[in-house]
């Protein structure tokens, strides 16, 4: 990394960065990470982080093992060496990433098409199940192979504890029997050398036939195995000598299941490595709530509410800045400790980090361009060994950037001119600001010079900014206000200090008429300028409280008329079921009339009044329509057969009788 990217903490960036990665080449990745300076290239490495952003939020975070080196485990493979349990769960682990990876974006609601960067790397991985399984089924951990791994080890085993369990009796039966009790120091079987012993006191070894295989440090204690046992721990060790021959066996032939596919772990290393780094962008870009610029191939730095990404996000003040439209060099004046180098910082970090592919926290629609040099001299190299006072340290990074400096690069200039005479120092940083200008680069200083605001405000191509400060409580907002010099604070702060009032008074006095129209101007730019800032805020609240009624309007006369609609629906779906009742009745009326033929007069008359009931039901029911005409329907009209019109809830229905 370059000593400008260390002068904006780059280095810092990189670290938070890489702890989000996994493997050992995804760190690798994010800590050797370095801004481009082509822009397909820069526009290429911010699609895939988008694209690794809206994968995790559609589909979560994929899991990443802790891969590591395996270079040695590699070489020994392809000459067809037997590994260790570690070295073959270590190539498993491969495996079984790229095998995982590959289930991450096979399902179904996943359209990998719209991830065309990821796509391909996730294609690309290969896995081979058989081998994962064989090795899981075969290695327990590091240092165990499982008893199915082969036949031969399993009958191995079982032998094996079988003959220690028939030592472990004997040896129980002579310690606990009334001849050997008294010699045993403790009641209990040990292993010493491999060998199954009994704890003696040391006066009673003569009375034990055995041999010794150690001593307590105290020498109160001798670890006999006795005669009665040679053979059978002979016959144990013999099989575990036959249990290390089938193990050394076995861990050959799962060797042999990874030579063919050395070139396929070499890619699945590197494949999985680059995934890890993508995704560790993500992780990063959601932990920063940042945003993917736009890349701009006119010139042009625009960040919107951008964050110092170093700084904690509850206590960070956004900045705007434009860059490259109506000025290439922004000069940001005010006190110190109040937040000029943290902006220009921001800056330079945001744009680094954009063209290394990286999101940046800011707002939507920011953009920057892809510069082919960032150059920064923040900060004071002065050197007592190289005899280089601040002046010096500065004038040798501006001789240098003055050299490699093109019409595409972004210069960083902390104080400059500072550390010499001021009037001399004053001159020189215009010279060297209009020199940056007229090769075209964009430009951004800091500077306390009184010259420096005074030439912004009359150069073309030069822009003031300011960091707030409050006088009233003695502290910097952070807030950069561009478009505003800054202004002196010092008589108004030494004043709330407690200086005495007639001292201040005469260091005004001091201040010749020029100098003192100038801090005039300047608070009154400062002062308009905060009105106007306040006013535009005023307006936006009124603005954005005005939206906000809109909306509330709209959403209620929507509920008004969606209201309204189920109201109607209901009374047409109740009208309907009167009428539907309504015409069934008349239906049976008008049918018994018919049968009466006039024979009975009384009932014939009761069924009439009946049916005009029924009619009155109708008409009752067809109240939503005032615009016809309601017609009164006799009685003796009615006849079998007869069309007849009904108006309901606005549509007309015809019913034959």
């Amino acid at each position: 990394m370059n000593r400008y990217l260390e002068k904006l903490e780059f280095n810092k960036i990189l670290e938070n960065l890489s702890s989000h990665c996994v493997t050992y080449l995804g760190k690798e990745l994010a800590l050797n990470l370095l801004p481009k300076d082509n822009h397909d290239q820069v526009q290429m490495l911010l699609n895939e982080t988008q694209e690794a952003v809206n994968l995790i939020y559609r589909n979560s975070t994929p899991i990443f093992y802790e891969i590591k080196n395996i270079d040695v485990e590699l070489k020994n493979s392809e000459s067809n060496l037997a590994l260790s349990c570690k070295s073959l769960l270590d190539l498993n682990l491969i495996f079984k990433s790229a095998y995982e990876l590959k289930q991450y974006v096979n399902k179904d609601y996943v359209d990998m098409s719209t991830y065309p960067i990821l796509n391909n790397l996730f294609n690309a991985l290969y896995s081979n199940k058989s081998i994962i399984d064989k090795i899981t089924s075969c290695i327990l951990d590091e240092n165990t192979i499982d008893d199915n791994a082969s036949s031969k080890l399993k009958s191995i085993r079982k032998n094996q504890k079988k003959l220690e369990q028939d030592i472990k009796n004997k040896l129980n039966n002579m310690i606990h029997s009334s001849k050997y009790s008294k010699y045993v120091q403790e009641s209990i079987v040990t292993i010493r050398n491999d060998r199954f012993v009994i704890p003696i006191k040391e006066e009673y070894r003569s009375f034990i036939k055995g041999f010794i295989h150690d001593i307590s440090n105290a020498g109160s204690t001798v670890f006999i195995e006795p005669t009665s046992i040679f053979e059978m721990n002979n016959e144990l060790n013999s099989l575990k000598i036959e249990e290390e021959l089938e193990i050394e066996q076995i861990l050959l032939e799962l060797s042999s299941l990874f030579s063919p596919y050395v070139d396929e772990l070499k890619l699945d290393i590197n494949l999985i490595g680059k995934l890890d780094f993508i995704f560790a962008k993500a992780k990063y870009s959601k932990k920063l709530k940042a945003i993917t610029p736009h890349i701009n191939k006119n010139k042009q730095i625009n960040l919107i509410e951008a964050r110092h990404p170093l700084i904690d996000t509850e206590l960070v003040v956004p900045i705007t800045v434009n860059l490259g439209k109506d000025f290439s060099t922004l000069l940001i004046t005010g006190p110190n400790t109040g937040g000029k180098t943290v902006s220009m910082k921001t800056v330079g970090l945001l744009c680094s980090m954009a063209c290394s592919g990286l999101n940046i926290p800011a707002k939507e629609n920011s953009s920057i361009y892809v510069f082919d040099n960032i150059f920064a001299d923040i900060g004071d190299d002065q050197s007592i060994n190289n005899s280089l006072s601040t002046f010096s340290s500065h004038i040798l990074n501006i001789v240098e950037i003055t050299k490699c400096a093109t019409t595409d690069s972004l210069i960083l200039v902390d104080e400059l001119g500072s550390g010499t005479d001021p009037i001399e120092g004053a001159n020189l940083a215009i010279s060297i600001l209009d020199y940056f200008k007229n090769i075209g680069a964009l430009t951004i200083a800091t500077t306390h010079y009184q010259e420096l605001k005074q030439y912004a405000l009359v150069t073309n191509g030069f822009q003031n900014a300011s960091v707030e400060f409050n006088v009233d409580t003695l502290t910097p907002t952070y807030k950069l206000l561009v478009g505003i010099p800054g202004k002196s604070n010092a008589f108004e702060i030494s004043k709330n200090l407690g200086l005495d009032i007639k001292i201040i008074e005469d260091a005004k006095s001091h201040m010749s008429s020029e100098q003192t129209n100038i801090e005039e101007l300047l608070k009154s730019i400062y002062d308009d300028k905060i009105e106007i800032e306040k006013e535009k805020q005023e307006l936006e609240d009124k603005l954005k409280h005005i939206s906000f009624l809109e909306k509330s309007l709209v959403k209620d006369n929507e509920n008004l008329q969606r209201q309204e609609q189920e109201l109607i629906n209901n009374a047409k779906i109740k009208a309907r079921n009167i009428l539907l009742d309504a015409k069934e009745d008349a239906t049976k009326i008008i049918k018994e009339l018919t049968l009466l033929n006039n024979t009975d007069l009384k009932q014939a008359d009761k069924l009439r009044n009946d049916l005009n009931s029924k009619i009155k039901d109708i008409n009752i029911s067809n109240n939503d329509s005032t615009s016809d005409k309601k017609s009164n329907l006799d009685i003796k009209d009615i006849k079998p057969n007869l069309e007849v019109f009904v108006k309901s809830l606005g549509k007309n229905r015809n019913y034959n009788f």
